[in-house]
């Protein structure tokens, strides 16, 4: 799926391929490294074989769509946003991604050695669909949105919440670096979201200072519906070799739960580092 970050001198737009493990919405095709002229090939590589949704200019598509977005759906996908019930949900409302089958021709469609596999992970939990994994919502115009992986959706008191969102709002302060947002377990509210992040070296302010500038900002660009009042500051935050942070088991972290490391993950100690911070500041990250 591609994300419209488009650049206004060579009016193509540049994929929802991710840096660090973030989609890309703020940055121009200049701001890539090794950037593509007008005489060279690109070869690009989908899982389901060709592209979902696009921005094709020939089917109508605007040369300036909405920012973030991914695209409308392609000829031969039927791309909709349906919540856990199997029902379609309102524009704007985040839910799940899926297609609708059939798959067009030339879909991948099973899994070498792996078939029944494949069939489980991505035809079954809603049958008549083929499962992205993927969370977001279409706007009025039917231009989609892709906010994060379904399984790092935060359910506080009923209302889903997207952990890369509430990410890219943490990230608007300027003496953040980096963050990750899980949910940690509430007795009334299920879960509500924590904030991990790590200052600049250079930042002058106190961590009680930036906190309370994180949870307006994020009250500012989210809603209060967010619950937002916890950040807990840490060195760093364990990643993937492709540059992926593991939510999942930063979640069972902070929740006092078993989690595991993966082999891909570069440095395994950030996660020594990781408990001793939750052990010592969470119960003040407030």
């Amino acid at each position: 799926m591609s994300t419209a970050a488009e650049d206004k001198d060579t009016h193509i737009c540049l994929s929802k391929s991710v840096i660090g493990g973030r989609s890309i919405t703020s940055h121009h095709l200049g701001t890539v490294q090794g950037s593509v002229s007008g005489d060279e090939a690109v070869e690009e590589v989908e899982e389901s074989g060709s592209a979902i949704t696009a921005s094709c200019i020939g089917l109508g598509c605007s040369l300036s769509p909405p920012a973030g977005q991914a695209g409308k759906s392609v000829p031969g996908y039927n791309v909709t946003v349906i919540d856990d019930d199997m029902q379609v949900v309102a524009p704007r409302t985040l839910g799940n991604i899926v297609v609708k089958l059939p798959l067009p021709p030339g879909a991948a469609l099973s899994l070498w050695q792996s078939e029944d596999l494949f069939r489980q992970l991505y035809f079954t939990k809603f049958p008549g669909y083929y499962d992205t994994m993927d969370a977001g919502f279409v706007d009025e115009e039917g231009f989609l949105y892709i906010m994060s992986r379904s399984d790092d959706v935060i359910n506080v008191a009923g209302h889903r919440l997207s952990s890369g969102a509430l990410e890219e709002s943490v990230l608007l302060h300027a003496g953040i670096t980096d963050c990750a947002v899980v949910g940690f377990e509430d007795s009334l509210k299920g879960h509500v979201p924590l904030a991990l992040c790590v200052l600049r070296s250079d930042c002058q302010k106190s961590q009680e200072e930036v906190a309370k500038e994180i949870v307006s900002l994020v009250r500012e660009t989210i809603g209060p519906v967010a619950a937002f009042r916890k950040v807990l500051f840490v060195k760093g935050l364990p990643k993937t070799r492709s540059g992926k942070i593991p939510r999942s088991s930063l979640a069972n972290l902070i929740n006092g739960k078993p989690y595991k490391i993966t082999p891909t993950i570069e440095d395994p100690d950030v996660y020594k580092s990781l408990e001793k911070a939750v052990q010592e500041g969470l119960g003040q990250a407030e």
